[in-house]
């Protein structure tokens, strides 16, 4: 069945660059999401633990530099939101 979906630049841009990285097709890829979350059909989320999850998402390691204190880390944020998002 074919079944059409839009999706945000953003998440297009990162399944492409997955895509590409694993040698697998998007619908390869999609379909084995679909499942994973519809049908628990993958034991290999279980295996993993949230922090690696996050880092294999790509939430970990988003901003780069040293240790910051919270605000820092909150100005960092900020601004490259901004920056993404400039008028």
């Amino acid at each position: 069945m074919t079944t059409t979906v839009r999706l945000p630049p953003r998440v297009e841009q990162a399944l492409a660059r997955y895509c590409v990285e694993k040698r697998r097709t998007k619908s390869e890829v999609i379909v084995e999401l679909l499942e994973d979350r519809l049908l628990g059909s993958s034991d290999t989320a279980a295996e993993t633990t949230a922090f690696e999850q996050a880092q294999a998402a790509g939430f970990i390691g988003s901003v780069e530099g040293g240790r910051h204190t919270a605000a820092r880390a909150k100005k960092l944020v900020r601004e490259k939101i901004r920056a993404k998002h400039t008028r």
